[in-house]
């Protein structure tokens, strides 16, 4: 009798999928690589899940990533789900090491919704695009009833060329390496809140979707041999983004919380609602490891380039503790960082 081989091993073991598993913290990770990572990829690898993947086509290496927008409202102050669709995605190339070159999108529009509605958004993302400087090269359309789609969703992905000479990877990062960040963080997940009237705050808060692939072109210029990693932390903030850099490298990661820019109406809105800032997501920053040698010349760098003002170091990477992140506050108290747990904020991105 023929022996049938065993598949991978799946180690999800949640009875069922909750609002948490697409939240970006722990439960995502725990589906992730229970589940998805060991059927569809065929492999019990624990190597580090990025934004994006870089393959080789016949000697050329390009970059490639998906993501679905699933925000409510469809608009916000500062930006809508069209241009979140492609900055989302452009960015997840760039702070992969790639410069998007194309994008194809999938709409599934919910029956009822209105043509001005759906117009109005077809116009964000080709406005986007055009400033991305990315071609929207093909797509797809599905209607669901009426009531199933929050009015719209969208999927986009991306394909890119990858930035010669660049090799970025939790594995190049080393004890002594700076972490920097572009700007201030948590507002866009506070914009969204905001825009769905979940919290009586006035505030002139807007969301800060952009591409940051400038950004990363201006760290290239000038430290590329020392750039080790990058991230954009969305969903889960950027406090799960360097807890997954944490336990993918082994290393401690030490952030100076004091150092993180942040603006009084995020900090006031977390307050009243009990939330860490370093848990809300970003649609327009990116954190970055880079060597301690080149850490001066890269803040300068994003401090001239528009938008980059409130670049900094925020912190830097040691030995210890191991695979964990450490906040330490102004006054000199330290706390371990975890990653996000729950779903404070849903239909962020």
């Amino acid at each position: 009798m023929a022996t049938i081989a065993a598949g991978p091993k799946v180690r999800f073991r949640d009875p069922q999928v909750e609002m948490a598993h697409g939240a970006g913290g722990k439960a995502s990770r725990r589906l992730v690589e229970g589940l998805f990572a060991p059927l569809l990829f065929g492999t019990d690898s624990v190597e580090p899940l990025g934004d994006a993947a870089q393959l080789d086509f016949n000697g050329t290496r390009v970059g490639i990533t998906t993501d679905s927008f699933v925000v409510r409202p469809l608009r916000f102050p500062g930006g809508s789900i069209g241009e979140l669709a492609v900055n989302g995605t452009v960015n997840d190339l760039a702070v992969s090491g790639a410069r998007a070159e194309a994008l194809t999108v999938t709409f599934v529009l919910e029956a009822g919704l209105a043509t001005p509605v759906l117009e109005a958004e077809v116009r964000a993302m080709a406005d986007a695009a055009r400033n991305a400087g990315v071609v929207i090269a093909s797509g797809d359309t599905k209607v669901v009833e009426h009531g199933k789609a929050d009015g719209m969703y969208i999927t986009t992905t991306g394909i890119g060329r990858v930035i010669p000479g660049l090799r970025i990877s939790p594995h190049s990062v080393r004890p002594g390496d700076q972490v920097i960040l572009s700007g201030p963080i948590g507002d866009h997940g506070i914009t969204i809140l905001l825009a769905r009237g979940d919290l009586d705050l006035e505030s002139d808060l807007r969301s800060d979707t952009r591409p940051v692939l400038p950004f990363i072109e201006a760290l290239v210029d000038v430290a590329a041999p020392g750039l080790r990693w990058m991230r954009d932390p969305t969903r889960g903030g950027l406090a799960t983004s360097l807890n997954e850099l944490a336990r993918d490298c082994g290393l401690g990661i030490v952030l100076h919380e004091g150092s993180i820019p942040l603006r009084d109406a995020v900090r006031g809105a977390c307050e009243l609602l009990g939330l860490d800032p370093l848990h809300i997501a970003n649609e327009g920053q990116f954190v970055a490891v880079l060597a301690p040698e080149c850490a001066e010349l890269a803040v300068d760098a994003l401090q001239h380039t528009p938008g980059g003002e409130e670049a900094a170091v925020i912190g830097e990477v040691r030995e210890t503790p191991v695979a964990t992140l450490l906040g330490i506050a102004p006054y000199g108290g330290t706390r371990v960082i975890d990653m996000l747990v729950g779903d404070p904020l849903p239909r962020i991105c």
